[in-house]
């Protein structure tokens, strides 16, 4: 099987679109459609419905995609070896985290830049519950989450322990208290990021406990988005301390703590177990445990 012809169908799925692959390609359309129809030659199987109005893959297609997927990350392992062995200082870190837990990041790649400057890094944005199986999968060397994976084939290394702050704005009822009861917040409008968490869980546990309504009339998409509504005084919000510790000495939102609620986010470095690691990981690991 060409690996060409992989990369080819690959970018086809990806643009959903033979054109845009061309274009992506540098190739020509038909180019580009020859190629797909040789592997679909190849395998003796259909990748692509040409029935349907827009670019849809069949059941073939979808398992011949998830393998491209493979082939591709595996020729960036590849050249990312050959890079570290022509200089040692060289290559490229790949760091999966999250909106709010890449923040925890900044420290140890400010120091790991300093020691590595030839290496090119970059936090790719994912979801934290995808992150285990992206790591598990060879899609990503190191992730970040902030919970325990509880998996064999994963490794974590806790690099923070943070926890979720209750804020309102300086105009709120509440910002001149130092503390409140949960009991206090049944009539609050609460501002939810929309992404599922064991923590959102953990504090939708603790108010069905106290029999206290948590009312979630505003879910953003972003952490900022949050802050801004919080600041503006259109609700309150559960966010992990290291998410608004500058708005908090600023004075542009107050935390208030919650008697019976006080949830510790412990962030994790996350890694393979049976999979060896790059030297550019490696070296990363090794500046993140020596902190």
């Amino acid at each position: 099987m060409l690996l060409h012809s992989l990369k080819v169908f690959l970018a086809v799925a990806n643009e959903k679109s033979f054109s845009r692959a061309a274009e992506k390609l540098l190739r020509t359309q038909p180019a580009v459609s020859l190629a797909v129809q040789r592997l679909e030659t190849e395998l003796n199987e259909k990748l692509i419905d040409r029935s349907a109005k827009d670019l849809l893959l069949t059941d073939a297609g979808r398992i011949v995609l998830e393998y491209a997927r493979r082939f591709q990350n595996l020729e960036s392992d590849l050249q990312n070896g050959l890079a570290e062995l022509r200089d040692n200082s060289s290559g490229r870190l790949i760091v999966g985290a999250n909106e709010s837990t890449s923040l925890y990041l900044l420290q140890h790649i400010s120091k790991y830049r300093r020691l590595y400057p030839k290496v090119r890094v970059q936090v790719r944005r994912s979801l934290s519950s995808r992150i285990p199986a992206q790591l598990i999968d060879g899609d990503l060397e190191l992730g970040v989450i902030s919970y325990d994976p509880e998996d064999e084939r994963l490794l974590s290394h806790i690099i923070y322990t943070d926890h979720l702050s209750f804020v309102v704005s300086p105009q709120h009822r509440f910002a001149g208290r130092e503390e409140v009861s949960i009991s206090e917040l049944d009539m609050e409008t609460f501002v939810a990021h929309n992404v599922m968490s064991p923590y959102r869980d953990t504090v939708l546990r603790e108010f069905q406990r106290s029999r206290v309504p948590l009312n979630m009339d505003v879910e953003m998409p972003t952490v900022e988005t949050i802050r801004k509504m919080v600041q503006r005084n259109e609700g309150v919000a559960f966010l992990p301390k290291m998410c608004v510790e500058q708005e908090v000495e600023q004075g542009t939102l107050r935390e208030v703590r919650v008697k019976e609620l006080h949830v510790e986010r412990n962030i994790r470095l996350v890694y393979p177990a049976r999979r060896a690691l790059s030297h550019a990981a490696k070296a990363f690991l090794e500046v993140v445990q020596s902190a």
